[in-house]
């Protein structure tokens, strides 16, 4: 999946994504289907959007016992996207089971990334300590699942850009960092906890950005789009 900032299709119906997609005038962009666009309105989006020569991240978040996980991204592997993910928190067995379903529904190919959530970045300390119980820091939680994630054989995670530049001095460059709860300065931080810029998510590490509201509830979406592009590109 290239490394433009990935926009956060979240819309209820297929009539407000491609309204928004048409404001773009036929330029390939990196975009999310998370649950709320593919749970009510199904795969054919998914092929419609592809059509339009777009880039899919499938972020369905899929945690379960490793048979149904497995079983699952096995059908997910027959549609063209470029990146899907599980939870972490599944555990090993489940991630590798994951990896084992996608290789055998793409029959080998390994086109599609896979890759682990690790602490959603609505998640605060007081969430981590008093309603997860964990014993050690949100940022050595996420590392943690992210070295699981890796020895687990998968391709990436997704992590706040706070936790990013010790997850690539830990995984390598080459480990995939997939960083939501980008917001430029002046944007309103709505339900997210631990967020960024882009421009400082880059320069912690982070190998792609996911960006949703700032974009997509703007008055001019592809101003903002091109902002936060040009802000990720000041990064490197």
């Amino acid at each position: 999946m290239n490394q433009q900032p990935i926009i956060a299709l979240d819309f209820p119906n297929e009539q407000e994504v491609m309204a928004f997609l048409n404001r773009f005038q036929g330029e390939a962009l990196s975009v999310k289907i998370g649950m709320e666009l593919f749970y009510q309105n199904g795969f054919h989006l998914l092929d419609k959007i592809r059509t339009m020569g777009h880039q899919i991240f499938l972020d369905l978040k899929l945690h379960d016992i490793p048979n149904t996980v497995q079983m699952a991204m096995k059908g997910l592997a027959q549609f063209d996207v470029q990146m899907v993910n599980v939870h972490a928190a599944g555990g090993s067995v489940m991630m590798q089971a994951a990896r084992e379903g996608l290789e055998q529904g793409a029959q080998g190919s390994q086109a599609t990334k896979l890759i682990a959530v690790t602490q959603l970045t609505s998640t605060n300390p007081i969430i981590g300590v008093k309603e997860q119980q964990l014993a050690v820091s949100l940022a050595d939680s996420a590392l943690h699942y992210a070295q699981l994630t890796k020895a687990s054989g998968l391709d990436g995670v997704v992590c706040s850009a706070l936790e990013s530049k010790q997850i690539e001095l830990a995984c390598g460059k080459d480990f995939l960092k997939v960083t939501p709860g980008i917001r430029m300065l002046a944007n309103p931080t709505d339900d997210q906890k631990r967020i960024a810029t882009p421009k400082i998510a880059r320069m912690n590490g982070a190998t792609h950005i996911v960006v949703g509201r700032p974009i997509t509830k703007a008055l001019d979406p592809v101003k903002a789009y091109q902002d936060i592009l040009l802000n990720w590109e000041e990064g490197k």
